[in-house]
């Protein structure tokens, strides 16, 4: 058990890591700038749709099933967090819809595939020649889930602070914190090239 919450934190600090994993944050943050905290649900839904992305890449490049180039990748996952934050910024608030399946949610289970690669080289050298790699790959990912749940509520109460209490237009919080990631993002590419 001592391993499982070894991993566990491993997974949560991989995102809370605002000095080294700030590109995941970004990323997380891009996925819910189009939401409130009405929303967290669907948000959740959005979150948990990266988190297996991510977990079926990891496991595969863990187990040395796939493998990418490392700069490609490491060139790949801005590139995503720009598009995510480049889509919020051309969106319309009434295209959220309620549909069940929305195009973020495919989106993001598709950006977690790449994202789960950047990290699969790291938790390789962790496992070592380990028998089973199920039990820490299932404790990294919850983990991973835990810390993203974490900054989905810190953004979802910030977000709600300013446009209920502050009363900044939804819009325009969308648009301030969507441009700013992908300026950010923008800059990562440029210096992964």
């Amino acid at each position: 058990m001592e391993s499982f919450s070894l991993y566990f934190v491993l997974g949560r600090e991989h995102i809370l890591d605002y000095a080294n994993g700030y590109d995941h944050i970004l990323f997380v943050v891009a996925l819910c700038a189009l939401y409130t905290w009405s929303d967290w649900k669907r948000v959740l839904v959005l979150v948990t749709a990266f988190t297996i992305g991510h977990s079926i890449t990891l496991a595969l490049a863990t187990l040395q099933i796939i493998s990418i180039n490392s700069n490609l990748v490491e060139f790949l996952i801005p590139l995503t967090i720009f598009i995510t934050a480049l889509s919020n910024i051309f969106k319309k608030g009434e295209s959220l819809g309620s549909s069940k399946i929305q195009i973020n949610y495919l989106f993001a289970l598709f950006f977690g595939l790449i994202h789960g690669m950047g990290f699969s080289n790291y938790l390789r050298a962790l496992l070592g020649k380990s028998s089973s790699i199920v039990s820490p790959l299932l404790a990294f990912n919850l983990g991973l889930e835990f810390g993203q749940i974490i900054v989905v509520t810190l953004f979802l109460t910030i977000s709600y602070i300013l446009v209920t209490w502050l009363k900044v237009n939804q819009r325009d919080w969308r648009m301030v914190i969507s441009s700013a990631i992908a300026g950010i993002a923008f800059i990562l590419m440029k210096d992964r090239l």
